[in-house]
């Protein structure tokens, strides 16, 4: 299936007023080359074991493939993850019908928040609430398998 999505930098905290979800998430992975990354996420009470092909050009447009897996089976599969992990909160936010997965990232990655919404097509458009700041869709350092090798608070 080919996922597109664009990511956004988020400045503000407003999307707390109206979120209709919040899931803690923690992945690893077992492989993080952008141009084909294997992870394994631990979301809620579920496990889900992703695999994602490089970006278009434009980085909007990606090949996604993701499984749900049991939580035992999860978390054996963290014991052969690359080292590293992201933990984060994610909420989940409606803005005028569009729906946003707002991340707040902890530990290494703390004070990073990113917002992605995804789309039908590249030219889709969308409503974009105030809180959205700079879009990073396409920057491969905003990449979550980046973040665990290069974490924000090394920047």
């Amino acid at each position: 299936m080919i996922e597109i999505e664009r990511k956004f930098l988020v400045h503000s905290n407003a999307y707390k007023d109206s979120y209709l979800k919040k899931t803690y998430i923690k992945q690893a992975y077992l492989n993080s080359d952008p141009n084909r990354s294997v992870r394994v996420r631990l979301k809620g009470d579920k496990g889900v074991l992703t695999i994602k092909g490089k970006g278009n050009a434009s980085g909007i447009s990606r090949y996604e493939w993701e499984k749900e897996v049991s939580l035992k089976e999860a978390e054996e599969l963290f014991l052969l993850c690359e080292p590293g992990a992201i933990a984060k909160y994610r909420y989940e936010v409606n803005y005028l019908g569009s729906i946003y997965e707002v991340d707040e990232f902890l530990e290494d990655n703390q004070g990073l928040v990113i917002a992605e919404i995804e789309l039908h097509s590249e030219e889709q458009s969308f409503n974009k609430p105030i809180w959205l700041g700079k879009e990073v869709t396409g920057d491969v350092k905003y990449y979550n398998s980046q973040l665990v090798k290069n974490p924000f608070v090394k920047w």
